[in-house]
């Protein structure tokens, strides 16, 4: 059978439209692993955030650099998405998804573009709380007001894997292509110039040129990406090292805490709970 496919939830999302009166509203699902919603769009920004299971949110950027991010969301996680970004949702792990719809009036005025944040231990049990049934308005208004301090003073997370544009050089992405597949497949540059047809001179550049950053910063951050729904799912830390090309779990470890601020291990434990 294939995986779950929901059309796009434009019209269900209606529902839960913010305003002025109410500039924060909460969405929120329980969805199986494998579901998977369509690209879409919406008028007003958004945070996706799951409070178990793991997501992965695709998102435009329209910066005109990096056409398109892919975003790896754990429970400690969350994707901010910028109004009117086209983005689709898929469900790695299952997940309490929960969706926060914000209107423009409450936007930071300098957020832009879409960036994964770090939820709060505050921020987590607004969310919840949020999610009362009968909620009365005045709580739900103090409620709301928190939540906006707490978006303000999060701190942004590089968990963006940024694709090449359609309109890019295909030899670029035919490598970022190949490394998602399979991150532990070749670790330098030079291993994969001779294989898409381009100098490692040449794929440097691009790198630069069409996503902002350099050939190791990316895929680091693609290594995350391939990571996190495995220690998840439960994996052993030293199957996760191997299977993103880490010669030690040692190794995978210093690097994995570096990029998230915590160990492998404290991503297992977050899921588990």
């Amino acid at each position: 059978m294939g995986r779950p496919s929901l059309s796009t939830p434009i019209g269900d999302a209606e529902a839960f439209r913010p305003s002025t009166a109410r500039p924060v509203r909460l969405r929120a699902r329980t969805l199986p692993a494998d579901t998977h919603f369509e690209p879409h769009r919406h008028a007003w920004a958004q945070l996706a955030y799951c409070s178990t299971g793991v997501l992965q949110v695709c998102a435009e950027q329209g910066r005109g650099v990096a056409d398109e991010v892919t975003y790896i969301v754990p429970p400690s996680r969350a994707v901010w998405i910028a109004p009117g970004a086209r983005h689709s949702v898929h469900v790695l792990e299952s997940a309490q998804f929960r969706t926060l719809y914000l209107h423009a009036s409450v936007t930071p005025p300098d957020w832009s573009g879409c960036r994964v944040l770090h939820v709060s231990a505050l921020l987590r049990e607004l969310v919840q709380a949020l999610d009362a049934p009968a909620l009365p308005r005045p709580r739900e208004q103090l409620l709301c007001s928190l939540v906006l301090e707490e978006l303000r003073h999060a701190d942004p997370q590089a968990l963006g894997v940024p694709l090449p544009a359609p309109g890019g050089d295909k030899r670029l992405r035919a490598l970022c292509e190949a490394v998602l597949r399979d991150p532990g497949q070749r670790g330098s540059l030079a291993e994969w110039a001779a294989d898409v047809g381009a100098s490692e001179r040449t794929l440097a550049r691009l790198f630069r040129a069409e996503l902002r950053t350099g050939y190791q910063q990316w895929r680091q951050q693609a290594v995350l990406a391939h990571a996190l729904p495995l220690l998840a799912r439960g994996v052993p830390v030293q199957q996760v090292a191997a299977a993103t090309g880490y010669a030690s779990e040692s190794a995978f470890s210093a690097m994995f805490k570096s990029a998230m601020g915590q160990p492998p291990r404290h991503f297992q434990g977050r899921a588990t709970a």
